[in-house]
């Protein structure tokens, strides 16, 4: 059984609000990705978040994968499940089917590793150990 505590709450929350920020964000860049209010916005980041929840580490192989392909395992997977959330999620569109989602993944992960690095900076968030 899995425990939630205030904390582990507070934490899913910030990933939320970094995320949908983050999409946002790349929504407003002329990378092929279009999400067409902040509603859809959370909506696709609670999406994402459930699919990188369930299925990355099945994508992975349980790290096993990763670990021999040097991450590359980790980058196809975040590429997938943005797309999936793309399909899942009515007002998160992508122009392209092999462009979009690759560039939205690696636009999302550099976008949201600069929101938690200033959180954590400005004594909003401790760092991960």
């Amino acid at each position: 059984m899995i425990g939630f505590s205030v904390m582990n709450i507070i934490a899913i929350l910030v990933s939320l609000i970094v995320t949908t920020i983050s999409l946002l964000i790349i929504s407003k860049l002329p990378l092929g990705i279009e999400i067409d209010n902040l509603q859809k916005g959370i909506i696709a980041a609670i999406v994402f978040g459930i699919l990188n929840a369930v299925l990355h580490p099945i994508l992975t192989a349980f790290g096993l994968l990763t670990v021999v392909t040097f991450g590359l395992a980790s980058l196809v997977a975040n590429i997938i499940i943005f797309g999936l959330a793309a399909l899942l999620v009515e007002g998160f569109r992508l122009r392209s089917k092999i462009w979009s989602p690759i560039i939205g993944a690696f636009a999302l992960s550099v976008i949201n590793s600069i929101i938690f690095k200033i959180l954590e900076n400005v004594g909003i968030i401790t760092p991960t150990p």
